[in-house]
């Protein structure tokens, strides 16, 4: 495989993944990104000497990267510290209740005893019973499968267990059978945001993402922006050429096939095969060319996911004990998801997460400033809506009052704070209107309708949260080694297939 060349378009987790993947076979590879470091998504803010995580979060089904970095020849730890938590997360609500989910599910079910009652108690048992039975019967046959369809998961995995991953029932109806306690429902529903999809919509499928999350939630040591730049250092090391400041202006063809990209300087790189990480609506739009726009089916807004707004502020909290992840949940969750749904307006009263990154499990010195980040979701509607001043003024006191209303009084100024609407992630991710998770996962075929690996023209390949197996960063990373994978059959295949010249005038494969 050394002789062939791979250009991987963008330095976020799927493309950096692909990379290695691509460089532990022996191809030479070139990762061309925009921004001026990698991550993608995986961003960090500057505030003063702080960096504040203001992307993913939450690190999971650790799984994926212990392969991954095997398969290079070293370990997640030679190159990251991690941490487990022992507390997942903190939920809160306006009456000043709380709950916390822990890492072990006996602790779990101790503490919604407490919380609700023995009966919501059993109905956890019952739901963590079955979010692990989805997550087991979809793992193999679907999540870590480049090109899936409903013939082969039934194929593989049966009609029964077909039926057991509720693909038919909406996560919200679903969770009606598990618990009374409408605060339960909120907090489990709110896995489908995870999706950015809304629990009213989405398949009862997506109680797998609880059982992820069960499985263990990791603290990288550093910050999450900390595995983007190990795996862009580890690239390097494997010979990976990373270019930043790199824009990509089209794939270039010839004879039928990826050949290579031009960049926005007018510089022409030829290359064997292309795998684009950027979000497949913008590919599907025509942001890298006509070619790759036909070999892409285009998205239409109403299918898109949730965007956000987010503050990355250095502050002071007080008045609640926070930890590193916390939520706290709207009074009326099914109109939050009316307004961003069917109206794609910002929710009147959000449900608000606030990611404490120095934190853990135990209490913090109270009355410091220290790194926060806090999102609400929001519609994708970043292409034609601009979020003027007034707008996001009255987001925010929306936002902060209900954190007050649950106890958590955040105190910070505008110099110390960073604020990015569905329009900035817009300019940042174009073709997207900020959409953070490629198509939204409403209804039973979302899943299938996510492009795989390969699309239709020949050499050119996708990966990242928009495409399968879905969002998230160990998904992401999947993507990245899936669409790898591809390209070195596919390469491989070709390499076989090419004519020879043999004596007698004859040739061969």
């Amino acid at each position: 495989m050394a002789d062939h060349r791979v250009i991987v378009v963008g330095a976020g987790i799927a493309g950096l993944s692909a990379a290695l993947s691509l460089a532990a076979s022996g191809v030479q590879v070139t990762v061309l990104e925009r921004a001026a470091a990698p991550g993608g998504k995986m961003r960090q803010i500057a505030i003063g000497p702080a960096r504040i995580d203001s992307g993913p979060t939450v690190f999971t089904m650790r799984w994926v990267f212990d392969e991954l970095f095997a398969e290079l020849g070293t370990t997640l730890e030679d190159h990251l510290t991690l941490t487990p938590l022992d507390i997942l997360a903190r939920h809160a609500w306006t009456d000043r209740r709380t709950l916390d989910l822990f890492a072990d599910e006996d602790r779990s079910t101790d503490a919604i005893g407490h919380f609700a009652g023995r009966s919501e108690a059993e109905g956890y048992r019952a739901f963590c019973r079955d979010a692990r039975r989805i997550f087991e019967t979809l793992r193999d046959p679907f999540i870590r499968t480049p090109a899936p369809s409903m013939t082969h998961l039934l194929r593989n995995a049966g009609f029964r267990d077909l039926t057991a991953i509720r693909p038919f029932q909406t996560l919200w109806k679903a969770l009606g059978g598990y618990f009374r306690d409408a605060r339960l429902q909120q907090l489990f529903g709110r896995y489908a945001t995870y999706c950015g999809s809304s629990p009213f919509h989405a398949p009862a499928t997506l109680m797998l993402v609880a059982h992820v999350e069960q499985a263990g939630v990791w603290l990288i040591d550093g910050g999450m922006h900390e595995l983007a730049a190990g795996l862009a250092a580890l690239a390097r090391r494997h010979g990976v050429d990373i270019r930043y400041e790199s824009e990509v202006a089209r794939v270039v063809t010839n004879s039928g096939r990826a050949a290579g990209v031009r960049l926005a300087d007018g510089e022409q790189l030829d290359a064997d095969a292309v795998i684009a990480t950027a979000d497949v609506a913008a590919l599907a739009q025509g942001l890298l060319g006509g070619d790759a726009a036909r070999s892409l089916p285009a998205i239409p807004h109403s299918a898109r996911s949730l965007s956000a707004m987010t503050w990355s502020c250095m502050a002071r909290a007080d008045g609640f004990p926070l930890v590193r992840h916390n939520v706290f949940f709207s009074r009326d969750y099914s109109t939050e998801f009316d307004q961003l749904i069917e109206r794609r307006a910002m929710p009147a009263e959000p449900t608000v997460y606030v990611c404490a990154q120095d934190r853990d499990d135990q209490p913090h010195e109270a009355g410091v400033n220290e790194p926060l980040f806090v999102l609400i979701n929001a519609p994708a509607t970043g292409d034609h809506h601009r979020f003027p001043p007034s707008e996001i003024s009255q987001c925010a006191r929306q936002t902060f009052d209900l954190l007050q209303r649950c106890g958590l009084s955040i105190a910070t100024t505008p110099e110390l704070t960073r604020v990015t609407t569905p329009a900035d992630f817009n300019r940042m991710f174009p073709g997207t209107g900020g959409a953070l998770y490629g198509r939204s996962s409403h209804g039973w075929m979302a899943s299938f309708q996510r492009p795989g690996a390969q699309t239709k023209l020949p050499g050119l390949y996708v990966a990242g949260g928009s495409a399968h197996p879905g969002p998230g960063v160990p998904m992401a990373a999947l993507s990245g080694r899936m669409a790898a994978g591809k390209a070195i059959s596919d390469l491989a295949s070709i390499a076989r297939s090419q004519r020879t010249a043999m004596r007698g005038g004859m040739s061969t494969r």
